[in-house]
């Protein structure tokens, strides 16, 4: 599975989203259950998913699914393939 494949599994579970409804330009505002509670859940699913820890703060300031991208390609994460 690739990294890609694993981050859109991830937001399906965390979010409770349809599959239908992930693409890439995907934005937080129009998914609901991205709201606070939503943050630190994301913050521990790419800590178990990717082994690498994001800060309260880069959590928080995740707004796209290509700003998630962005920010674990930064810290490693190879999404190429």
């Amino acid at each position: 599975m690739s990294n890609l494949e694993k981050l859109k599994t991830l937001l399906i579970d965390v979010f409770l989203i349809d599959p239908s409804e992930w693409h890439m330009n995907l934005k937080r505002e129009e998914i609901d259950s991205w709201d606070s509670l939503g943050v630190v859940s994301l913050e521990v699913g790419i800590k178990e998913t990717f082994k690498t820890q994001l800060t309260p703060q880069e959590a928080g300031s995740l707004k796209t699914v290509q700003d998630i991208v962005t920010m674990l390609s930064s810290k490693g994460i190879d999404f190429s393939s």
